[in-house]
């Protein structure tokens, strides 16, 4: 295993930008922040894209030796990583009203079965609401082993290519279809899917399917790593104008990919060492990285006591106010995290039995919160 410092400070940017945009809900963090803070629910997207990578990458390469794919081992693996600390913050959500960002919420089978982003009423249950792109990667955990096997009985370029072709013209022309559908619920019908959010993960997938099956292409990227993540800015500036319309039609047919593609170019560049990304070493980004997922499931519940608690405090505003908000945000994380997530994956770690280790070979690319 060895750890990639470029990864880390993108997993660190992606949830700092998401909780920048979550914070909405305590009515936002002021105009120093405006344009960081409106384009913060693209850090999810960066999410994917690593995600995909980084289980790609663990399940491709056996799978590109001939080795059998041990699903078994990859779903427990999932469930120690994922599963403790959401059911601890749901459990928060639905035993301490009082605690939730708002008011409504949807039922508790729908977060049990990672069904609320197709069904969830988001004008009237926006508590918890945020679960929605677990339930987008915990499809991708069922699903995609599945098809990489399928795809690697019989390994074909053609074969592969076309698969990707067809996921990514489907979603435009799905996203497209329901454009004209949606009587203004674009939250439910388009963004939250999982059927219409699935290019980040397709991207990283195909960053692990040429690192794992076409090596010396990828030592080439490696090498020419600069000059991908400046094209991955360029692609990104390029979504990032089309989204300024976030719900129209072009931006919702085609920027989704766009978007994708761009960070895609990104965490190529951020795997290498030699590249900028690669090499810039931030105090305290390893640690963000290392609890993201924990401030994630645990950030609008801070954010509501943070603001409960500055109403009884007018006089703190400003940088003041922020940095409450920051500190308690972190502080909610890492007691999640050291509580409750770490003792789980510390408890699958004991659990697993070295001599049969096959499933995440030691080239395997690691981030700290994968």
């Amino acid at each position: 295993m060895h750890r990639l410092p470029g990864l880390d400070l993108l997993r660190a940017i992606a949830i700092a930008w998401v909780m920048l945009f979550h914070s909405y809900i305590v009515g936002g963090l002021g105009e120093p922040f405006g344009s960081l803070q409106s384009s913060g629910w693209m850090g999810v997207d960066l999410f994917f894209v690593l995600s995909g990578y980084l289980i790609g990458s663990q399940l491709l390469k056996p799978l590109s030796q001939g080795k059998p794919l041990a699903f078994g081992r990859f779903y427990v693996r999932r469930t120690f990583r994922v599963v403790p600390a959401y059911l601890v913050v749901l459990a928060i959500y639905f035993s301490l009203p009082w605690a939730r960002e708002a008011d409504g919420i949807q039922p508790l089978w729908q977060f049990l079965t990672y069904t609320v982003n197709f069904l969830i009423d988001y004008e009237h249950n926006q508590a918890f609401s945020h679960v929605w792109s677990l339930c987008v990667e915990e499809h991708f955990y069922l699903l995609f082993p599945l098809l990489a096997w399928w795809l690697a009985r019989n390994p074909s370029v053609g074969k592969f290519v076309a698969v990707c072709v067809a996921i990514i013209i489907g979603g435009m022309v799905m996203r497209g279809y329901l454009w004209h559908h949606m009587d203004d619920r674009f939250v439910e019908v388009i963004y939250y899917p999982t059927y219409n959010r699935i290019d980040g993960l397709l991207a990283g997938v195909v960053l692990a399917t040429i690192q794992a099956y076409r090596p010396a292409m990828w030592q080439r990227m490696q090498e020419r790593a600069n000059l991908w993540l400046l094209a991955g800015c360029v692609v990104l500036a390029l979504a990032i104008g089309l989204f300024q319309d976030r719900t129209g039609l072009l931006s919702t047919v085609i920027g989704y990919p766009l978007l994708s593609w761009g960070f895609a170019l990104v965490v190529a560049a951020g795997t290498s060492p030699a590249s900028w990304l690669g090499r810039w070493r931030v105090p305290a980004v390893g640690w963000i990285a290392l609890v993201s997922y924990s401030l994630y499931l645990s950030h609008k519940i801070v954010f509501h006591l943070v603001q409960a608690m500055l109403a009884e405090h007018p006089q703190v505003h400003g940088l003041a106010a922020f940095s409450v908000y920051a500190v308690a945000t972190f502080a909610g994380g890492a007691l999640l995290y050291y509580a409750v997530e770490r003792p789980f994956l510390r408890l699958r770690d004991r659990l697993r039995h070295p001599e049969r280790e096959t499933a995440r070979p030691a080239f395997a690319p690691r981030s700290a919160g994968a």
